[in-house]
């Protein structure tokens, strides 16, 4: 297992790397490798343990029962997954965790990482952790309700694009999506925001290049 990855991870933030390997024994965590498209986690399942992506990629969808996929989070390696699941046992997901290329995944169960048996300090430290985690990601979901409430396009697309270059501090960045995961995570067509940006390059908005944005300081008509 790669350790320079967990020791990268927010979850373990102030948890000497030499402490690492026996603190994974204790909570009995273990790893698993998926393919491209394999699920980790499915719509209904109950989460038995946190993720920790390891390499590759995850997406975060949900599913309707017409088929109809929305995009709710890319994970990136180093970053935590199913964690409020995984402190609510028994509760069944909503959204479904799917691999987006090969790759690696780190389980810690929830008996063993909940427990407050024999805890020592690493463990605390973990813990506290995770309620920041837990808390960073709620901030991530109240910024897709503010991407995703504008009632225009444009006006969603200016919302995502605005909170991107204050994330990067730069007005030129590359966001994580290609154009059909962006069309999912805004949830709206591809072709119509295709069409979108577009016009927002030729408004003198934006220049883009793929994932790579410029985004040039004009006004816009929200």
């Amino acid at each position: 297992m790669n350790l320079s990855i967990l020791a990268r991870c927010g979850l373990f933030r102030g948890i000497e790397t030499a402490e690492l390997s026996p603190l994974l024994r204790r909570l009995h965590a273990c790893t698993r490798e998926f393919d491209k498209f394999q699920p980790i986690y499915r719509v209904g399942d109950t989460a038995h343990a946190l993720c920790i992506l390891l390499s590759g990629g995850v997406n975060i969808e949900r599913c309707d029962a017409w088929g109809h996929k929305t995009l709710l989070d890319h994970i990136t390696p180093g970053s935590v997954f199913a964690e409020t699941y995984a402190c609510v046992p028994g509760t069944p997901m909503m959204v479904s965790a799917v691999a987006d290329e090969p790759s690696e995944v780190l389980f810690l169960p929830s008996e063993t990482l909940l427990s407050s048996a024999a805890q020592d300090s690493a463990h605390s430290v973990l813990l506290r952790n995770l309620l920041d985690v837990t808390a960073q990601k709620n901030l991530l979901l109240t910024r897709k309700i503010f991407h995703t409430s504008p009632k225009s396009m444009r006006g969603k697309l200016l919302s995502y694009l605005s909170a991107q270059a204050v994330q990067h501090g730069s007005d030129t960045f590359d966001i994580p999506f290609d154009r059909q995961q962006l069309a999912d995570y805004l949830g709206v067509d591809r072709s119509a925001l295709s069409a979108e940006l577009s016009r927002m390059q030729r408004d003198g908005l934006i220049a883009y290049k793929k994932s790579h944005f410029v985004l040039n300081h004009s006004q816009s008509d929200e």
